[in-house]
């Protein structure tokens, strides 16, 4: 017997704890009609938008980034997208980590980085460091683990990424024969 209970709202957590989202996820550029809200489309969504549109609705438009969906079409606008929010539909697919990578170093992206989907607490760590900012959490796991102030991860790194590592620790890759 299953029951059918809704899936908690997200909660939206930085390095600096839990803040309130002003963003909201919407299908269609309906949803800029009316109030001044911060919308987030699908990529879809946001590519049928016209330049006008685009540039009106410029500090109050983000766009999601399914993990098949490639970033090409996103880079001539990414000095005016505030936030690109890649999503993460299953724990174990992981295309939106190189995603985040990309846009941190090869494109340079300064806006806001939000992981979306199935945000795992034993992810969040290397989130950060491929270029992540913003999370939207709804696993319980997560959440309390969150709230209570322990994100883990482990202190030391092999792969290079977006962030640098802390100055303590070390690579294996960079050590010097004694």
């Amino acid at each position: 017997m299953t029951t059918d209970q809704p899936t908690p709202k997200p909660r939206l957590w930085t390095e600096a704890g839990f803040i309130a989202d002003e963003w909201v996820h919407a299908e269609d550029a309906g949803a800029l009609a009316g109030e001044n809200r911060r919308i987030i489309l699908p990529l879809a969504a946001w590519l049928t938008l016209d330049a006008e549109t685009r540039r009106r609705a410029a500090d109050r438009l983000g766009v999601l980034v399914a993990p098949g969906e490639a970033l090409d079409p996103l880079v001539p606008y990414l000095d005016e997208l505030p936030l690109v929010a890649l999503a993460f539909p299953a724990f174990n697919d992981g295309r939106s980590f190189s995603k985040a990578e990309l846009l941190r170093r090869r494109h340079g992206y300064r806006g806001t980085v939000r992981a979306t989907g199935e945000v795992l607490i034993d992810q969040i760590p290397h989130m950060l460091r491929t270029g992540f900012d913003a999370f939207e959490v709804v696993n319980p796991t997560a959440l309390a683990r969150l709230e209570s102030g322990r994100r883990g991860g482990l202190p030391l790194h092999y792969q290079p990424t977006a962030r640098p590592a802390p100055a303590t620790g070390s690579f294996a890759w960079r050590r010097k024969a004694g």
